[in-house]
């Protein structure tokens, strides 16, 4: 009989910054930006390793502003 942790895939919680950075939709030195500006939460720490927390960063992803928004200003009509 197999257990429930066969069957079901597991979504790790826990990622690592390459694997943050895609889950975002950038790229690792982007992300990097983003989490020094306060975009994106810093890491949490296991021993050494630095891993950041899925759920923080889908509220972080939450709280970016939306395209169109008035604090989100236009570049392309500032030209």
């Amino acid at each position: 009989m197999n257990r429930p942790d066969d069957i079901l895939p597991l979504t790790p919680r826990g990622l690592r910054r390459p694997v943050a950075a895609a889950y975002v939709g950038v790229g690792p030195t982007k992300f990097d930006e983003m989490v020094e500006d306060g975009r994106m939460p810093k890491p949490k720490r296991i021993d050494t390793r630095k891993i950041w927390d899925r759920l923080e960063i889908d509220e972080a992803i939450t709280a970016l502003p939306t395209d169109g928004d008035a604090d989100n200003s236009d570049e392309w009509s500032d030209a």
